[in-house]
């Protein structure tokens, strides 16, 4: 790889307009393809296969009524005052405007959803009066037809009695009768028989009178059977009515606490529908809500969009990110002493980035971006594309002041700072590659145009950078260095080892400091950005402030919490079934409400709102969710399924799969250090000191994000005016790029003492000279590193402010405390043992010349070293192994055989 990079330095030095035209078209290209292909960029953090998503795959078969997203508007009176008439319809015609949008199918105003509340609420005390008026008048009605009943008993029997008493005469007419004989008959008097005859008729007409009060009793009877029915009908009818209206009463109890215009009338809430899920709708769609509410025009009203809507792409380059280069070109300038110097790692860095992110974007129609994806990329391609720049630029300058031809040196350094910087590049590339097996895609694909960033950083500085210096000749030194070339004499180096007590007093506070820093990291939570993270003046803070004053905070994130029913139940029951359902779901102690939205069509699923008590990203919220999916609610027909949706559900999976990946990634990041290290120290003991060191600084840098950004210490400096849970995929980002960034500091580093000891040093003294001659190159690509970085910390992005102080926080003591402390203390205290390596080991492991120091030997003008140690510090953060001679400029180098002594005790 060294002869590779060297013979590629040479051609970039001999052909440097080629090469610097050759970038520019790729970069035009770049931003052809960018703006022929790019797609839009998503704001929310969505993974497949969570039980949210789930819930909502089911809605969307079952109840897509119920499936679309919702965004959340705010609108208050600028004086605090009820709304006006006037104001009311002015929010009526704004949200009327929303619904010509692509995406939204419908808005709800909500003074008009809490009319409706309210006119139920008013519907169930007339109903209840309705009631009551009717249970008196069927009362009434049943005491005036128990009296006809009484009274018809009483007709009853007088009709009885007298047909008794008629019953007794016929009986004694009828012996009468039969006691005459048919003689005494004959001889009867004609006025006898007439007499007898009237009797007779007189019995019959008391007959025909009593037969007619017996029909008129029984159709008083009748009557009075039919006006029982009715009774009981009107009875009936009566309870059914009575169950229903209490049914709806016990409904709107569970959600009296649910509002849509708040108690004093000064704030209402406002929904608008959208067709496909919230993390589904088009930006440009979100975008055109949030620019009309900022512009609407409601005289006294004040629009805040909440943070499902408002949640849009940050910007790459702010003020804050701006200063972060500014001051790393500081540094630059500082360490170089030159303005050309200073530019030439800037330009190639700012190439990089351009050409990494607009190839990267230029697929974003073909994959699903998230807005920190991009920003990422930039951060990283800044970062790193500096400091590899830098590190073959210093290389160049040394050897340009000892001597050696532009183009010669150029290609050295590139063959040898190059070689290391590709190496210690294609760690970071691996780390950030790696994401990908977390089975995450947005996590992936963060990864993966992370690495892209740094591959260009790698290729910029290794073909691009050359180019500049070759252009640049010896303009690249100051005029007083260019005055002195060949002249700079030998640099003093260390002999002295430190001490013992030093090693170990250094060891023993380092480990305590970053342990004692760590210690929060012991309570982090993890959680994705609500309207509370955002800034004090934007509109979906603004939207969440009002929402926990005038609503409640779990008005801010209610839970949709979806019902599957063992079987479809009837019309008649879906009341009832609400009410059973929704009754057991407020028996939580964390719910403050519940409103049920409805049931499907085939009512097989009914859906609810569960108002939470606690905010969206709240320990209790969190709990909720959790006990709401696990609770057992049983109907007549068996157990009822729970799945839980909505914005506040999604972020707390989202942020438990991630949690739950972390552990998995950590091991493949630190068991990829150490077999890495292995290979290029030839060593046990270096890489198991140097992982230990990595995961310091790592949980270091997550307890000062706890304390910060989570606990709230020192908000004011940092801009945390409310802290909330650690986002939840930056620990897993962290990781990676710290690992990567870790590593490049312990090669720069350890590879000068492992360089040292094999030119006859002792391991100790070793220690030290390995110290001096990386430090100073370390310590300028750290501070760049930490400018860019937390550059990014004053973003107004709430996701990008904590993943910028995490990186910046994580090098700063990975490269001051760990790496230039605690890891020269650890190989003091090791002493030989350090270096130490099965031979069976060492025979098989391939030789990794990262360095390229068995390309330097093999240039001719290496040979005319100057007096002096082997292996002295040249002061400018590189070790050599002499001052160089001018040398002729062969088109490669020549190759032997041999082991690098970097390699070989």
């Amino acid at each position: 790889m060294a002869g590779l990079l060297y013979r590629l330095g040479r051609f970039a030095a001999r052909r440097h307009w080629t090469v610097i035209i050759a970038w520019i078209v790729l970069m035009a290209i770049a931003g052809v393809t960018f703006s022929l292909f790019a797609g839009t960029i998503s704001s929310s953090i969505t993974i497949p296969g969570t039980k949210t998503s789930q819930v909502q795959d089911e809605l969307a078969d079952k109840f897509p009524s119920a499936n679309g997203g919702n965004g959340t508007l705010v609108f208050q009176t600028t004086d605090g005052k009820a709304f006006s008439d006037s104001q009311k319809d002015g929010v009526k015609s704004f949200l009327t405007d929303l619904e010509d949008l692509p995406g939204v199918k419908g808005t709800t105003d909500g003074f008009a959803t809490q009319q409706q509340l309210d006119d139920q609420r008013q519907k169930i005390v007339d109903g209840r009066k309705e009631i009551s008026d009717g249970r008196k008048k069927i009362e009434d009605g049943q005491k005036e037809l128990d009296a006809q009943k009484t009274q018809l008993e009483s007709g009853q029997q007088q009709i009885k009695d007298a047909q008794a008493q008629l019953d007794a005469q016929k009986a004694q007419a009828q012996a009468q009768a039969q006691a005459q004989d048919a003689g005494a008959a004959a001889a009867a008097s004609a006025a006898a028989q007439a007499q007898a005859q009237a009797g007779q008729q007189q019995l019959a007409q008391a007959q025909a009178q009593i037969d007619a009060q017996k029909q008129q009793l029984t159709a008083g009877e009748q009557k009075i059977a039919d006006a029982q029915k009715t009774i009981e009908t009107n009875t009936t009818k009566l309870e059914d009515n009575e169950r229903d209206l209490e049914q709806g009463s016990d409904l709107l109890d569970l959600s009296k606490d649910i509002r849509f215009v708040s108690s004093n009338d000064s704030a209402a809430i406002a929904t608008v529908q959208f067709t496909k899920s919230t993390y589904e709708v088009p930006q440009t769609t979100k975008q055109e809500i949030s620019d009309r509410a900022d512009a609407a025009k409601i005289s006294g009203v004040d629009v805040f969009v909440s943070n499902d809507i408002a949640q849009g792409v940050p910007s790459i380059l702010g003020p804050g990110e701006i200063i972060g280069v500014i001051i790393a070109a500081l540094v630059l300038f500082l360490m170089l002493r030159t303005v050309i110097g200073a530019a030439i790692p800037l330009l190639s860095a700012v190439l990089g980035v351009g050409v990494a992110t607009l190839a990267s974007l230029s697929f974003s129609d073909l994959v699903e971006f998230i807005s920190v994806t991009p920003v990422l990329g930039v951060m990283l391609g800044l970062a790193v594309g500096i400091d590899y720049s830098l590190f073959i630029l210093n290389r160049h300058r040394t050897q340009l002041k000892q001597g050696m031809g532009v183009h010669e040196s150029i290609g050295l350094a590139n063959g040898t700072s190059g070689n290391a910087v590709v190496f210690a590049g294609t760690t970071v590339i691996v780390a950030l590659l790696a994401l990908n097996i977390t089975g995450i895609p947005f996590l992936g694909l963060m990864g993966t145009v992370g690495a892209v960033a740094v591959l260009f950083a790698i290729l910029i500085a290794t073909s691009f950078t050359p180019a500049l210096l070759s252009l640049l000749g010896l303009r690249i030194l100051r005029k007083k260095e260019r005055q002195q070339i060949g002249h700079t004499g030998s640099v003093q180096v260390p002999n002295k080892p430190m001490s013992t007590w030093r090693a170990v007093i250094t060891l023993v506070a380092g480990v305590a400091v970053l342990g004692t820093i760590a210690l929060p990291a012991t309570q982090m939570r993890l959680g994705l950005p609500s309207g509370s993270s955002e800034a004090v003046e934007s509109s979906q803070y603004k939207a969440y402030k009002t929402l926990e004053k005038e609503f409640g905070a779990g008005q801010n994130g209610p839970l949709l919490v979806v019902a599957t029913l063992p079987k479809a139940v009837s019309k008649d029951d879906v009341t009832g079934t609400e009410v059973t359902i929704g009754q057991a779901l407020s028996k939580n102690d964390d719910v403050d409400a519940v409103l049920p939205i409805g049931a499907s069509k085939d009512r097989s699923i009914i859906a609810f709102q569960v108002k939470p008590n606690g905010g969206p990203d709240s320990v209790s919220t969190e709990t909720l969710v959790k006990d709401l999916r696990s609770q057992s609610v049983s109907t007549d027909d068996g157990r009822v399924e729970l799945g839980v949706a909505g914005n506040a559900s999604a972020n707390i999976d989202v942020s438990e799969k991630l949690a739950n990946v972390l552990p998995l990634y950590l091991a493949v990041v630190v068991g990829l250090s150490l077999i890495i290290l292995i290979i290029v120290f030839r060593s046990f003991l270096v890489p198991i000191t140097a992982t230990a060191g990595f995961i310091l600084s790592v949980l270091a840098s997550f307890g000062g994000l706890t304390a910060i950004y989570q606990f709230g210490w020192l908000g004011s400096v940092f801009g945390v005016h409310d802290p909330a849970p650690i986002l939840s995929f930056l620990p897993i980002i962290e990781i990676g790029i710290l690992f990567g960034l870790a590593m490049d500091y312990q090669l720069f580093l350890v590879s000068g003492m492992r360089e040292a000891y094999a030119h006859g040093a002792s391991a100790k003294v070793a220690v030290q000279r390995g110290l001096h001659a990386g430090r100073a190159v370390v310590t300028a690509a750290a501070i760049i590193m930490i400018s860019v970085f937390a550059g990014f910390i004053f973003s107004d992005s709430s996701t990008i402010k904590p993943i910028g102080f995490g990186l910046a926080f994580g090098v700063l003591l990975d490269a001051f405390v760990v790496r230039m402390l605690l890891i020269p203390a650890v190989m003091h205290l090791l002493g030989k043992s350090a270096w130490w390596i099965p031979k069976w080991l060492d025979r098989i492991l391939p030789d990794v010349d990262v360095e390229g120091a068995k390309l330097e030997r093999m240039q001719p003008a290496t040979q005319h070293a100057s007096s002096g140690a082997v292996g002295e510090g040249n002061g400018d953060g590189n070790a050599h192994h002499g001052s160089h001679a001018a040398p002729a400029e062969p088109d490669a180098p020549t190759h032997d055989s041999g082991h690098s002594p970097s390699h070989r005790a």
